[in-house]
């Protein structure tokens, strides 16, 4: 009798290739990207503002954050940091009811990977996140608005909470439209 395959949504953790494929590939490039803003800026919070890369709308900076998303609970790392070892444990050991097995779950779940374990080498090594792309605008009073900095990693955890929000949306839309459901 030949061999079944298993289902890719089963299958072990060492073998989830792509999911495990792309956690590497972000937190590699998540970690040069910050290497290189430590390296240029040498301290954070460079006085001159960082490294203008398009007038009035990008700069590369070096901002440390002890906080989470927008600093909020600044100050708090190692607590954030706990968080971050639990949500990244339980991404993994929970992967099959985020993932449905497709490649874009895949995809997702290996974005989240990539971008929490990167976040959570900052907190071990730097005491807090590294965040180097700075976004703006200048307006015409000469004022600026900044979006909060960020990295490669709050890209990836963004992209992949999005990508699972459009697959548990298109999920649902394909079972509202069953027979059943209408009737």
């Amino acid at each position: 009798m030949p061999e079944e395959s298993q289902p890719e949504s089963s299958l072990p953790l060492f073998q989830e290739k792509k999911l495990l494929g792309v956690g590497l590939v972000i937190f590699l490039f998540d970690q040069a990207t910050k290497l290189l803003a430590v390296r240029h800026f040498k301290t954070p919070d460079p006085i001159d503002g960082g490294m203008v890369v398009i007038q009035g709308f990008l700069n590369f900076t070096y901002r440390l954050n002890t906080g989470a998303a927008w600093s909020i609970f600044e100050g708090r790392n190692t607590i954030l940091a706990l968080v971050a070892v639990l949500a990244l444990a339980g991404l993994l050991y929970y992967r099959r009811h985020f993932d449905n097995g497709t490649a874009t779950g895949k995809l997702a779940l290996g974005l989240l990977v990539g971008g929490v374990l990167g976040n959570l080498v900052d907190r071990l090594i730097h005491n807090g996140v590294v965040d180097f792309i700075d976004f703006y605008i200048q307006r015409a009073n000469g004022t600026y608005w900044h979006w909060p900095a960020f990295n490669i990693a709050d890209a990836a955890i963004c992209t992949g909470v999005g990508l699972l929000f459009v697959m548990a949306w298109r999920t649902e839309n394909v079972e509202d439209e069953t027979p059943a459901a209408n009737g």
